[in-house]
């Protein structure tokens, strides 16, 4: 049986450091008190960066439907950035405008690509984590930007916006990650964002981790709820609350499919990954974290499922990754990542790794509706 997970370990973090170009001379140590500094020399002072050079972990992409030159990135400790070149330069767009720092999702319109939501906090919940202050809103493409809401939120796991209706936005809420919290679950947006309603919860130990919203009719989502924690000293994936919901008609109802006919009808559920086929409505995948767990299919739009994959590679250390995106146009097509990113183009059957020599540990993919071969991605590189 799947018991939540408790780990215990300490983390060692390794900072870029600054160093002056030339140390200043220090005046000769008397009996009468400290060093004292020749301020000549302390005017001259300047600093350096000596590395590293990488700038930390992304968990959040996206590219921008109509300008294949622009896309995101969220830094979890740097805010988040974009690129007009196609990624050859890369400039910060919320230094000094927002109060968070970690960026765990994000998500552009694709009827007005100006149109940017941004979550804060990580919800790839490993030893060491910054949690963010909620959710922000640019209207001028990263210019500026309104925080909307969720600031009691430790980390927001997924943001969506309507395909079609960009009034209409979906909010993954993890909710604190040490302790019960009430803003957890589901919440939509009719108005853009000035408003929020909680359209799916469960309980206050149990947050939303993924959302994916069927192309070909909207009103049919998918969402996957989490129950997990993490202190300083441990933490558990998995729980009673975790589980995989469907709604029909635009996320105001929805129904449990957790257990529906060959998904694991035993042990904890933990976190899960999901996402519906862009060429195929009835086709669902879902990765999902249980004793019995892999990689999922449905083709009937989760009325039941098939395990086809159990590849232990595409579920390892499942409260960091279990990320699934299926492709936009070929239901046959679905990404997974972890370690590496995977590629399958049977129906999750067999599996590739496309890594092409970046760094591992792969945490968001976007993938473009119009044109799959772009994409975007992102990992602790």
């Amino acid at each position: 049986m799947l018991k939540p997970r408790i780990l215990c370990f300490s983390a060692i973090i390794a900072l870029a450091i600054l160093a002056p170009i030339s140390p200043p001379l220090l005046a000769q140590q008397t009996s009468m008190g400290p060093v004292e500094l020749d301020q000549a020399l302390l005017d001259g002072y300047r600093w350096r960066n000596i590395g590293p050079d990488r700038g930390g972990r992304s968990i959040a992409v996206s590219g921008v439907v109509g300008r294949p030159d622009e896309a995101y990135f969220g830094a979890v400790g740097g805010g988040l950035w974009k690129t007009t070149n196609g990624g050859d330069d890369w400039l910060p767009v919320t230094d000094f405008k927002i109060t968070s720092a970690s960026v765990g999702a994000v998500d552009v319109s694709e009827t007005n690509p100006d149109l940017v939501f941004m979550g804060m906090g990580e919800s790839c919940i490993r030893g060491n984590i910054m949690p963010g202050d909620g959710v922000y809103r640019s209207a001028d493409a990263g210019e500026s930007w309104d925080h909307i809401g969720f600031f009691d939120s430790d980390a927001i796991a997924k943001i969506r916006i309507h395909p079609t209706n960009p009034d209409i936005i979906f909010v993954a809420s993890f909710g604190k990650y040490g302790a019960p919290s009430e803003e957890r679950g589901l919440f939509k947006s009719t108005d853009g964002g000035d408003t929020w309603r909680n359209v799916l919860y469960r309980d206050d130990k149990t947050g939303a981790v993924d959302i994916s919203i069927d192309r070909n009719n909207p009103d049919v989502m998918y969402v996957a709820l989490w129950e997990a924690f993490r202190k300083e000293y441990q933490m558990s994936s998995g729980g009673p609350g975790s589980g995989i919901f469907k709604s029909t008609d635009g996320g105001e109802n929805w129904t449990e499919i957790t257990r529906n006919p060959g998904l694991p009808q035993e042990g904890l559920i933990g976190r899960v990954g999901l996402d519906v086929s862009g060429g195929d409505s009835n086709r669902v995948y879902a990765l999902v974290e249980n004793d019995d767990g892999g990689l999922f299919r449905s083709d009937d739009a989760g009325a039941t499922w098939e395990l086809v994959n159990g590849n232990r590679s595409i579920r390892q250390r499942a409260f960091y990754y279990t990320h699934l995106f299926a492709d936009t146009q070929d239901p046959d097509v679905v990404y997974m990542e972890n370690t590496t990113l995977f590629r399958s183009t049977d129906g999750g059957e067999t599996i590739t790794s496309i890594n092409n020599g970046t760094h591992g540990d792969f945490h968001d993919l976007w993938i473009d509706p119009v044109d799959p071969s772009h994409m975007v991605v992102a990992n602790d590189g």
